[in-house]
């Protein structure tokens, strides 16, 4: 198997990426073979969904307060409740958050533990990294 090798010229020697293009045809193969694009994309939306710090914060209030009433998420954003409501349905269309139906209330919690560990891991790597 012959390796491509390609020299690089970069501005202001960047110490950001390789200065030879020599690719592991190995690790390669098995990446492409591994990433599957429905997967990536499904992630992606995930990852979108939180981008926003609004919706990371009532997930996270989701995470801390177990199932709460739209009226609980207004009141701790200091919003409206179409507000808070937007950002939970746009939580919960993403697979987030669940909801239920209780006479004139609707309450959200977190779909499952997978959507708790990802906070709970993020919040983690953030603190790391403010104490570095």
């Amino acid at each position: 198997m012959t390796i491509k090798r390609e020299l690089l010229s970069y501005p202001d020697n960047n110490q950001d990426a390789c200065e030879a293009f020599c690719p592991t045809p190995e690790k390669v193969s098995q990446l492409k073979q591994a990433i599957a694009e429905d997967d990536i994309t499904g992630m992606t939306e995930i990852f979108k969904a939180l981008a926003d710090p609004t919706r990371v914060k009532v997930a996270y209030m989701l995470d801390r307060g177990g199932e709460l009433c739209v009226c609980d998420v207004a009141e701790v954003l200091g919003s409206s409740t179409a507000t808070a409501s937007h950002h939970l349905r746009t939580l919960k269309n993403k697979s987030i958050a669940k909801s239920r139906k209780e006479g004139k209330n609707v309450f959200y919690s977190l779909k499952d533990d997978h959507i708790r560990t990802l906070l709970h891991m993020t919040l983690e790597h953030q603190k790391e990294k403010v104490e570095t």
